[in-house]
């Protein structure tokens, strides 16, 4: 296959793969706490086999290469990072809901295991457990956080719970070393470790908790609709590319051998 056909199928897959990213990102725009994900791309080096003598051979060359020797370079993708970049805060007026002002991240009890969130929306069980949207328990210093019915509920900056002015809980509020790295995705806008170690957690020293906020997705919607509409004319772009390789195929082997008298 023709290089530029295989130069213009991957870049037509990149902006498929692409154009995916940027409509999730979109589709999260208001969901609370939701972090945007971001391509990451690298080089890959095509070399030849004249490429791989180090030393000035006269029958090929006189002088060594400088920089050394790389013919051509294609885009790949690497991969997708998650932008754990801070969100704006709006005003929910509910005592039971809070926002993490820094790298933080607040502790879930999952059906697999412990998890992690910046999504702040908790509410009350019956029996007075706090969970969040999705019933999971809100992990606090011992545990499940679990508070007195009827009560009035202050948080501090520190994470503290206190009902009706006594202390009665603590949040579980943790700062993740390297989290781009350590953490991925797992759906239900939770994190969890790419594999097991891979998250060293330490108290939270730049977190401070707000109650009666909540934390808006950090994405600029603008922004992602000038990506997807650059992503459109690239795959367009590329499809051209293909489509002329295929053309000069066909010509070219139309011709060959073709009579000329």
């Amino acid at each position: 296959m023709r290089n530029d056909m295989i130069s213009g199928l991957f870049g037509a897959m990149t902006c498929e793969y692409r154009m995916n990213i940027i409509a999730n990102n979109l589709a999260n725009a208001h969901t609370t706490g939701f972090k945007q994900e971001k391509l990451a791309f690298e080089d890959v080096f095509v070399s030849y086999a004249h490429d791989e003598i180090r030393q000035p051979v006269l029958s090929v060359r006189e002088k060594e290469l400088f920089p050394e020797a790389v013919n051509l370079a294609q885009v790949r993708l690497a991969g997708t990072k998650t932008d754990f970049s801070q969100g704006s805060f709006k005003n929910s007026e509910n005592p039971l809901d809070v926002a993490i002002s820094g790298p933080g991240f607040f502790k879930l009890q999952t059906d697999d295991g412990l998890l992690y969130t910046r999504n702040g929306n908790f509410h009350l069980t019956a029996d007075g457990t706090l969970v969040n949207a999705d019933g999971f328990e809100v992990q606090g210093d011992g545990g499940a956080i679990v508070l007195p019915p009827n009560t009035r509920v202050d948080i501090n900056e520190s994470g503290q719970i206190f009902a009706d002015g006594a202390l009665t809980a603590q949040l579980d509020v943790v700062e993740v070393q390297d989290p781009d790295v350590a953490l991925e995705k797992y759906g239900q806008n939770l994190y969890r470790p790419r594999e097991e170690g891979a998250v060293v957690e330490q108290e939270a020293q730049q977190s401070t908790v707000n109650q009666g906020f909540l934390e808006a997705a950090n994405i600029n919607i603008i922004e992602e609709m000038v990506n997807m509409i650059e992503t459109q004319r690239a795959f367009e772009a590329y499809s051209k590319v293909m489509s002329n390789s295929n053309d000069t195929c066909l010509k070219s082997i139309a011709k060959v051998g073709k009579s000329t008298s």
